[in-house]
């Protein structure tokens, strides 16, 4: 099916899913005060817009760790992706690698790192989740590193598994197999500001940390030679009540100082939200749940249609700003004001609620 807008792709994943997939894919942790926070926050940034600026030839090409972007979007890592389309992330990397993007690989869905690497060679970050020893970790490091991967990511902010009551409440046991209400996590919740330095000083290869959320953090973690710091809660799914993401962002960009490329997810739906983004000095954004819509709405080709409708947004938003390239983007383009329409996971496609979606 060819999609014309990012409403239809999340309106077929509707249809698509049954409620356990749907919910798996809309929630969030506890009251997901948090979830409804990343929206609500990114609705919160309007636009200052410049008029008579030539904007004939807008571009959004740019790049992260050496590799070129079409565009500063990156398709951040989903456990069991492979519940929404069953291609898992051969699906989603195919898609990348054809629109021109960077796919993070999670840990947690299928194929595995090694044969994802063989079925579709090319620049990738793999994210992983540490469900064993430092010896095991620096064993996967190494093998990601013999497949050719770009990066590695570690996430940070999963110390322990939240509480997801959508599936608490219908006893679901999600696709991961972890039991409704168990909270521990394994080797996540001994990791230190230690294994940061481990990792720096034995590997050769570029360190995202996802997860930070205050200029402290992202200090340090430039301070320790971190290569990429990831603004990011979770999409609200792990601690509840957090702020926003894209108001995080500024201080992390601040504390940064250009040492480091700042990415950030969380709520992040439609091209507009993406250059409000970039005004506040993210080098790129992760669209996480849109990327899961897309994968439910028709995998690899609902996929690469969505990154063409995001481009189309994000081009139309910055030439309407009155900028013609990334460079122009800046915090005086922006100011904050009160969302007026209200505010959930899903609210940036309206025509849904319309539809009874």
């Amino acid at each position: 099916m060819q999609f014309l807008t990012l409403h239809e792709i999340a309106k077929r994943a509707k249809q698509n899913l049954d409620k356990n997939q749907w919910d798996y894919l809309i929630g969030g942790a506890d009251t997901e005060s948090a979830l409804k926070r990343n929206r609500y926050s990114v609705d919160s940034w309007v636009f200052r817009p410049r008029i008579l600026n030539e904007v004939s030839g807008v571009s959004a090409n740019t790049e992260l760790l050496g590799v070129p972007l079409r565009i500063p979007v990156v398709m951040p890592p989903i456990g069991s992706i492979q519940v929404f389309e069953e291609g898992g992330g051969e699906s989603v990397a195919r898609a990348a690698a054809e629109f021109g993007v960077l796919q993070i690989l999670s840990s947690v869905c299928t194929p595995d790192f090694e044969t994802l690497a063989e079925r579709v060679p090319g620049p990738r970050i793999y994210q992983l989740y540490l469900v064993g020893d430092e010896a095991w970790m620096d064993d996967i490091i190494e093998r990601s590193i013999a497949a050719g991967y770009t990066g590695f990511c570690l996430t940070v902010d999963t110390q322990v598994y939240s509480r997801r009551e959508r599936d608490i409440i219908k006893r679901h046991v999600p696709a991961s197999g972890r039991e409704v209400g168990v909270a521990d996590f394994g080797y996540q919740s001994k990791m230190t500001w230690e294994t940061v330095e481990h990792i720096k000083s034995k590997f050769d290869i570029p360190l995202v940390i996802k997860g930070v959320n205050v200029a402290e953090d992202a200090r340090r973690c430039v301070e320790m030679g971190v290569d990429v710091v990831y603004v990011s809660n979770h999409g609200g799914r792990q601690l509840d009540h957090t702020r926003g993401c894209i108001d995080a962002l500024p201080e992390v960009v601040e504390a940064v100082e250009g040492r480091a490329p700042v990415l950030v997810d969380g709520g992040f739906m439609r091209g507009a939200d993406v250059v409000k983004a970039l005004c506040l000095g993210a080098s790129a954004v992760g669209m996480g749940r849109l990327q899961a819509l897309a994968m439910a709405a028709g995998g690899e080709a609902a996929v690469a249609q969505m990154l063409g409708l995001v481009e189309h947004e994000i081009i139309t938003t910055m030439a309407l700003a009155g900028v013609a390239g990334l460079d122009g983007l800046n915090r005086g383009l922006l100011e904050k004001a009160d969302p007026i329409v209200p505010t959930h996971v899903l609210s940036a496609f309206p025509h849904l609620e319309e539809e009874g979606y």
